[in-house]
């Protein structure tokens, strides 16, 4: 299949246009609300509420005997609202820290709901047929009026988003502050974490428990190593998620056996990982062309403080020596010939015969400055 056919689907094939709208939706807001998680140090947050919600998935269809997907995004919304008390709850009441209460919650919900799906699985009424599958979603169920139910409680929860900006920047940065100036952060972070479950658990159905957290952590992730300001963090994250979403429909429209989670976490997984390398400001790959250029820079500091030394003991500062006796002033650094030629391109040193090297005029101010600035460094 080729990428003009496979584009063509993302709007023409009703299921691929569906999934596409689907997943979008999910990473728009999975991706938004999951950087607050990450920026707070709460990135096991989400993979205990998801786990969490499978046992309300389960009971919601024990006692109504429906699978709308109303009923189940009902039921794994309580079940996530619970698991959050129960996290504050053991943290508040207790000496255990956060992240022992998010193992100790994650996996008993997450045990619970596995064997009410093993008592569905015996039960004969064959309605249950596909609650396992929200273990690691299936994308490929997704209807029209799926999508509109996930618009529509990703939109109320970005709208509280919205409207409590400030509060949640604060409770994010500073909540110490908010603290003294009244505002009732407790009931801040339980919102916040609410809205989390809304991610959750409109992400039930397309990714399932087992892989939604890497929907909150991913975008968010890979966001922020391309900004240090909040609100383009969240865009970015929004943008991310919503694309892993689509790129994630298209590669399993492309072959059977694809299934659309996985894919859409590996998308996400991807993104984040590019972002890691390649990111201009926080990215592996610029850190590390910042140090070779720091080193680099050093280095031809260093060997022109050196000839300026070495010419001081000469009536001619511009006194040509040699490139062995530069390796041992800079300790044997490898780096003294290339460092020499660049000097030279720029006009800052020349060679003289039997591999001698002296400095310009341009060298000698050069030098004088570097040497200047040390010396004030020093003084400090």
């Amino acid at each position: 299949m080729d990428f003009g056919t496979l584009f063509a689907n993302l709007f023409l094939d009703y299921t691929v246009r569906t999934i596409a709208l689907g997943t979008a939706v999910l990473g728009v807001v999975s991706g938004a609300l999951g950087s607050f998680a990450l920026l707070r140090r709460q990135s096991l947050l989400g993979d205990a509420l998801s786990h969490a919600a499978l046992p309300g998935v389960a009971l919601a269809f024990l006692f109504t005997g429906s699978k709308t997907p109303i009923t189940l995004m009902l039921g794994a919304a309580a079940a996530g609202v619970l698991a959050i008390l129960a996290i504050l709850g053991i943290t508040r009441a207790t000496r255990l820290k956060e992240d022992t209460a998010l193992a100790l919650v994650l996996s008993t919900f997450f045990g619970f709901g596995l064997m009410l799906l093993t008592y569905l699985q015996r039960n004969p009424d064959a309605r249950q047929a596909g609650l396992t599958s929200f273990l690691f979603g299936q994308a490929a169920t997704l209807l029209e009026r799926d999508v509109r139910l996930m618009a529509i409680f990703g939109g109320l929860a970005l709208l509280v988003l919205a409207l409590f900006w400030k509060e949640f920047k604060l409770l994010s940065f500073d909540r110490d502050f908010g603290d003294s100036v009244g505002l009732p952060m407790h009931r801040l972070d339980i919102l916040l974490t609410s809205l989390l479950v809304v991610a959750v658990v409109i992400g039930l159905q397309a990714v399932g428990v087992v892989l939604m957290s890497a929907m909150l952590v991913a975008p968010g992730a890979a966001a922020r190593q391309w900004t240090d300001r909040l609100d383009r963090m969240v865009l970015l994250a929004g943008v991310f998620g919503a694309l892993a979403g689509v790129a994630g429909a298209l590669a399993s429209s492309m072959g059977r056996g694809l299934s659309t989670g996985p894919i859409i976490v590996l998308a996400a997984s991807v993104i984040a990982l590019v972002s890691l390398l390649f990111a201009p400001n926080r990215g592996v790959l610029a850190a590390w062309l910042r140090r070779r250029r720091n080193q680099r820079r050093l280095l031809a500091n260093q060997v022109l403080a050196d000839l300026y030394r070495l010419g001081q003991q000469h009536a001619d500062p511009q006194t040509a020596h040699s490139r062995a006796a530069l390796r041992v002033m800079a300790f044997g650094a490898a780096g003294v010939s290339n460092t020499l030629n660049a000097l030279e391109k720029r006009g800052l040193v020349q060679a003289r015969p039997d591999d001698h090297w002296a400095l310009t005029a341009a060298g000698t101010q050069a030098a004088e400055s570097h040497l200047e600035d040390v010396a004030a460094e020093e003084d400090r």
